[in-house]
């Protein structure tokens, strides 16, 4: 069996973009600037596509993430909107429990998240027709079965995941053939990167999402944006 043509994959991932951009009007990327979002920046910059991007500032992400922040601004056109928590809800939620209580719970871990991710994701969503993410397959077992659309039954629209059957070594062939930034942390053995607190670099034997909450239960290792309770078939 013959190996895929990379070129063809990326054909693949730019012709479901047209036609999320085509038929999903208005469309948004939600970036975290992983390696895959940046893949996705980059085509959707390259190629002129009517798809916005936005990303969740936490409030408590690694400086090496503000710094890709700052030179994805510079280097590409589509305008980059931020969206950050409430800062009451923030507040409110470190004066009950204490800014850290996200260690001491899968609960009280998630409910920092709705604050800081899931509740800031509504209002970037407001008035958009779909959203699209950089997840994979191959990121962790609890995504071995995603789609490349599914319906986002919280937010009431569709929800697209064009890099679905896309391996590691895929991403990076196609970060170094365009030159693509990327956050330095990768180099540091972080394969996933969210919040500073809530993450670590990863060993050669564990997945890709292993760094993120690793003191929590592998099936918990999600933080509410991408929870799957209604797909399209």
């Amino acid at each position: 069996m013959n190996a895929i043509d990379p070129h063809n994959k990326e054909l693949g991932v730019l012709e479901r973009l047209r036609t999320i951009a085509r038929e999903h009007a208005p469309a948004a990327l939600a970036s975290s600037f992983g390696v895959e979002d940046m893949l996705l920046t980059d085509l959707i910059d390259r190629h002129g596509l009517t798809i916005g991007i936005f990303t969740l500032d936490t409030g408590r992400l690694p400086e090496e993430t503000y710094r890709l922040m700052q030179q994805t601004r510079q280097r590409y056109r589509v305008p980059l909107t931020v969206f950050a928590p409430a800062t009451a809800d923030v507040e409110t939620f470190a004066g009950m429990h204490g800014p850290n209580a996200f260690y001491e719970s899968v609960l009280r871990r998630r409910e920092c998240c709705y604050i800081r991710k899931v509740k800031p994701l509504k209002r970037a969503l407001a008035g958009k027709c779909a959203w699209i993410t950089g997840q994979r397959r191959g990121q962790s077992p609890i995504r071995r079965d995603l789609r490349f659309e599914e319906w986002d039954a919280d937010n009431g629209l569709a929800k697209f995941n064009p890099l679905a059957d896309w391996s590691g070594p895929e991403i990076w062939a196609y970060i170094r053939r365009y030159s693509v930034p990327t956050n330095t942390l990768h180099d540091a053995g972080y394969a996933s990167i969210g919040c500073a607190s809530c993450t670590r670099a990863i060993k050669p034997d564990e997945d890709e999402r292993a760094g993120r909450w690793w003191w929590e239960e592998p099936e918990h290792k999600e933080c509410g944006l991408h929870l799957r309770r209604e797909e399209t078939s």
